[in-house]
C-alpha cells in the first residue's frame, strides 16, 4: 500500500487537524502485513494527545450556538471546509442532522455518512463513506468506522489515546452494530459481521463460536478480533467455582451464533433512502 505522508515532530496544530480532518492522517490504517491486518499510527496518537497538552480555551460561534473548548480541539467545520464541498461535488454530501450532535476538527467524515443527533465523534475518529451514526452514538477519539457501516441507536465505540501506539476500537466495512451496543479497548469487528443489541465486547473479551467450536480470545497486546460475517448476539455462561454452583450464578458471554447470510443480509439492510 502506498504510504501515508508523515506527520513531522514540529507540525503545528492547524496541520495536524488538517491532516486528520481531510484523511491524509489517521490513527489507524488497513496493512495486509500486520498480524490484525491494520497498522497502528502512533505518531498521530502522540499529536492528538499533544492537543490536550495547551489548556487555554476559547469560544466558537455558530450561528448564535456557541462551544467552549480547548484552543486545539475547535468544532468541525461541516459547512465550509475542503472536504465538504468535496462530498458535495461528489453528489454525496453529510448529513448531520440538527440536534446536539458535536463533531470536533480531526474527525474524518467520508462523502455520504449521516449523523442523527444528538451524537458525538471525537478528534482522530475516521468514518467511511456511506456509514450511518445514529441517534445518541459515541463514536470516541481514534476509532476506526469503516464504509456502509450501521451503528444503531445509542452504540458506543470506545476511545484510545494512551499509550500512543494501542490499538483503537476499529469496525470493518459493511458491519451492522445493534442498539445499545458497547465496543471498547481496542475490538476489532471485521468485515460484515453483525453485533447484536445490548452485546458489550472489550479487548480482553471471550468471544464463544457456536458454529465453529472455538473460543476467541483477545489480550492487551492483541485484543479480541471478531471474524468476519459472524452474527454475534449476547448469552450467559455458568460461573465457576461452589460458590456460583450453590447460588446458580452465571455470567454475560457474546456468542457467534451463525455467520451472515442472504436472511442476515434482509434484517439488517438499511433503506438508502435513510441515508
Amino acid at each position: 500500500m502506498s504510504a501515508r505522508p508523515a506527520l513531522g515532530p514540529n507540525a503545528s496544530v492547524e496541520e495536524i487537524l488538517r491532516a486528520l480532518d481531510s484523511g491524509a492522517i489517521r490513527a489507524a490504517e488497513p496493512d495486509a502485513q500486520a498480524p490484525s491486518g491494520w497498522r497502528v499510527n502512533p505518531a498521530v496518537q502522540s499529536a492528538i494527545l499533544g492537543l490536550f497538552a495547551d489548556r487555554e480555551t476559547r469560544t466558537w460561534d455558530f450561528d448564535g450556538i456557541q462551544f467552549r473548548d480547548r484552543v486545539g480541539l475547535p468544532p468541525k467545520d461541516l459547512l465550509h471546509s475542503v472536504e465538504a464541498e468535496a462530498a458535495l461535488a461528489a453528489g454525496k454530501p453529510w448529513r448531520v442532522v440538527p440536534g446536539g450532535t458535536s463533531v470536533r476538527a480531526g474527525a474524518y467524515l467520508a462523502p455520504g455518512v449521516t449523523v442523527m443527533p444528538p451524537s458525538y465523534v471525537n478528534v482522530g475518529a475516521w468514518i467511511g463513506q456511506g456509514t450511518m451514526v445514529d441517534s445518541h452514538v459515541l463514536v470516541g477519539s481514534c476509532a476506526q468506522i469503516g464504509s456502509r457501516v450501521h451503528l444503531s441507536a445509542g452504540v458506543q465505540i470506545g476511545g484510545v489515546l494512551e499509550p500512543a501506539g494501542r490499538r483503537p476500537v476499529i469496525v470493518e466495512d459493511e458491519a451492522f452494530v445493534g442498539a445499545q451496543a458497547a465496543l471498547l479497548e481496542g475490538v476489532l469487528v471485521q468485515r460484515g459481521a453483525v453485533i447484536a443489541a445490548g452485546v458489550v465486547l472489550t479487548g480482553t473479551s471471550r468471544l464463544y463460536d457456536l458454529v465453529r467450536e472455538r473460543v476467541i480470545v483477545g489480550t492487551l497486546e492483541q485484543p479480541l478480533a471478531v471474524p468476519a460475517g459472524a452474527v454475534v448476539a449476547p448469552g450467559v455462561r455458568r460461573a465457576s467455582g461452589q460458590f456460583a454452583t450453590e447460588h446458580g450464578l452465571s455470567l454475560a458471554a457474546a456468542i457467534v451464533v451463525k455467520y451472515r447470510d442472504e436472511r442476515t443480509d434482509a434484517r439488517v439492510a438499511l433503506e438508502e433512502a435513510l441515508r
